[in-house]
């Protein structure tokens, strides 16, 4: 028992003489003496990188408390809601790589060209990345607090980026379709790469335009909510459709297009060899044959 009380009170002091914490509080034991819990509150902020890092530090020195005779487990509702922002983090490269290397292989396979399936990742990851920087603008440095209705600056919810990755790539990659489907039908039919982007803007780009307004005003209602996070979400998610729709689709889509040119339109020697050949657009469908003009029949008049 007197062990137990000497590393409990060696624990405390050393917690006190850590510099991230400002006060301990005496330990509560159980009957036995053979679970104490010692509250430990920083001095910073739940949501402050010093938190963060006072949380790792203490956990680091569990062995330390070991040796003297006990276990130390850092538990509360910050180390709680540090450890389940730390999940979402750590999965997010993998994740990320996951959703582009299947974007990859599905536009190649459907486009049978190497060239638009990475102009269409790259525009992906830049529409994202505007968004957040966006987001992390606004919400986390505290801009446009009064315009939006936020009652102060704090840090973005750590699922945030694993949430708008998962919508907007089913969207974006909806808009990229849309538009260089209608290009390469026209470019199978003609062999015209400069028309075929003319066409395909033509032809796709009001559709485009349309759905996404209308994903903005769905997604943008969510900021007049009241409560922050829905607020963050919502802006998100509204001005990564915006980028994505004007900025990437209708932009910058049609001019890298129209610089690649034919070039566009071509997948390697083996690549093309192992790629299978689903020709969406039908262009090795058979034509129909030219309909026989209508014979008309004249009568002659005998005289």
């Amino acid at each position: 028992m007197a062990d137990r009380t000497s590393t409990v009170k060696s624990l405390s002091r050393s917690l006190a003489g850590d510099r991230g914490v400002a006060v301990v509080a005496p330990p509560v034991t159980n009957a036995d003496a053979s679970l104490a819990v010692v509250a430990v509150v920083p001095g910073t902020g739940p949501d402050a990188q010093a938190t963060t890092d006072l949380v790792h530090r203490l956990r680091a020195n569990a062995p330390t408390v070991g040796k003297e005779g006990g276990t130390l487990y850092i538990a509360g509702t910050t180390a709680a809601a540090i450890d389940v922002a730390g999940k979402p983090s750590a999965a997010l490269p993998l994740f990320v790589a996951i959703t582009v290397i299947l974007a990859l292989l599905l536009l190649t396979i459907a486009f049978r060209s190497l060239l638009v399936p990475v102009k269409a990742a790259l525009g992906f990851l830049l529409s994202v990345a505007a968004s957040l920087g966006a987001t992390v603008w606004v919400f986390q440095e505290g801009h446009l607090n009064g315009v939006l209705g936020i009652p102060s600056a704090g840090p973005v919810t750590s699922f945030l980026p694993v949430l708008l990755i998962g919508v907007l790539f089913g969207l974006a990659m909806d808009y990229e379709v849309f538009l260089v489907s209608r290009m390469r039908e026209h470019h199978e039919h003609t062999g015209d790469a400069a028309e075929a982007v003319t066409q395909g803007v033509a032809r796709s780009g009001r559709v485009v335009s349309a759905a996404a307004l209308i994903m903005v005003a769905v997604f943008g209602g969510s900021v007049f909510n009241h409560a922050p996070i829905i607020k963050s979400i919502g802006f998100a998610l509204a001005f990564d459709v915006l980028v994505d729709a004007f900025v990437v689709g209708m932009t910058l889509v049609p001019a890298v297009m129209a610089l690649l040119g034919g070039r566009a339109w071509g997948l390697p020697g083996w690549l093309d060899r192992v790629t299978p050949d689903v020709d969406i657009e039908g262009a090795k469908l058979p034509r129909p044959a030219p309909a026989e003009p209508e014979r008309k029949e004249h009568e002659v008049a005998a005289g």
